[in-house]
């Protein structure tokens, strides 16, 4: 009498099958990873201008006198003191936020002083005060928004139309 011996493995239609099932868990997981990327790159170039803000709020106030917030290009900026001209602090738009555009409001606004008081005050070159920033991405789906109030206050908000009126995320 013969003994069948039972093969063990996968026939190649098994094999194939299971390829088609990974590709195509892969195709749709690139897709929301790219979206993803994206809305990180919008964050960080957010949080990254709002510290600077902050930080140039806090040193003018640390220093007991005017300390300008300068945005460059994209989403980079430099931290300066106002009657010395030192640059105390400044940050590049390739440190993970480099395809991030940004929009400052009122128009060619780039600069904002604070005083020692931490409030905004006047610019010594005469231009407008930097009130508004918007961070947006074109492959993105989430733009976000820094507003700078005149008691000096810097904050974070999302300006889509979806969020209630009381919504705290809201601009």
């Amino acid at each position: 009498m013969k003994s069948v011996q039972r093969q063990a493995g996968l026939t190649l239609i098994e094999l194939m099958v299971a390829v088609l099932i990974v590709s195509i868990l892969m195709a749709v997981g690139a897709n929301s990873y790219s979206r993803w990327t994206q809305n990180q790159q919008v964050r960080v170039a957010a949080e990254s201008i709002l510290n600077g803000m902050q930080l140039a709020r806090a040193e003018a106030v640390k220093r007991n006198g005017s300390v300008r917030l300068v945005l460059g290009d994209l989403s980079s900026w430099s931290i300066i003191e106002a009657t010395g001209g030192a640059i105390l602090q400044t940050r590049t738009s390739a440190e993970g936020s480099n395809n991030a555009t940004v929009t400052a409001t009122p128009g060619g606004a780039t600069t904002v002083t604070f005083s020692s008081l931490g409030r905004v005050t006047t610019n010594s070159d005469g231009s407008a005060a930097l009130s508004q920033v918007d961070i947006d991405n074109p492959s993105g789906d989430r733009p976000l928004r820094i507003t700078v109030s005149a008691g000096g206050n810097a904050r974070m908000c999302d300006p889509s139309p979806k969020l209630a009126a009381g919504d705290p995320r809201a601009c």
